[in-house]
């Protein structure tokens, strides 16, 4: 450093580029970890005792693919539609619906996680379908999904499998 006849010093090349490789390095860390964190985010369901309140709702328009089986969570659903009736098949319990009947699929609970280890939200959840017809050959549903706890969009989005096109309505 050195002195100008203003009596101001000079920050030598040194002071300043090294603030800034410690800002950047720490940014870089933090974005290592958040897209680890995203990678490793998991949702694992399973059977809960019925009954607890299930207080928020949201609402679904989906469709599924006739004849494959889509899983959400750990339940297995495959449908089959014949003339205005579907056959819905859920976790081998099989039930005939015509338009405007409901099926429900039984309370679970899930839970998610990030880095294996790290508890994200744990909430029960029960799924309403109610079979609205046949839209360009795939079996259209109404979908609500109540859980125990508010869950935010992305969450949800990850219990849904991407082989069903589910939209908020």
């Amino acid at each position: 450093m050195t002195d100008d006849s203003s009596g101001k010093r000079e920050t030598g090349k040194g002071g300043m580029g090294m603030g800034v490789k410690i800002i950047t390095g720490v940014i870089f860390v933090v974005v290592v970890i958040f897209v680890v964190a995203w990678l490793t985010l998991s949702v694992t369901v399973t059977d809960v005792t019925a009954g607890s309140a299930l207080p928020f709702t949201t609402n679904y328009g989906v469709t599924f693919p006739e004849g494959q089986t889509i899983t959400i969570g750990n339940t297995h659903i495959t449908v089959l539609s014949y003339q205005n009736e579907i056959i819905s098949d859920i976790d081998g319990d099989r039930q005939k619906l015509v338009v405007g009947e409901d099926r429900t699929i039984s309370e679970r609970r899930a839970v998610i996680t990030t880095l294996g280890v790290i508890t994200l939200m744990d909430t029960n959840f029960q799924i309403k379908l109610k079979y609205k017809g046949n839209r360009d050959n795939r079996a259209y549903f109404d979908m609500t999904v109540k859980t125990s706890r508010q869950v935010p969009d992305y969450f949800l989005s990850r219990l849904l499998p991407p082989e069903i096109d589910a939209r908020p309505i």
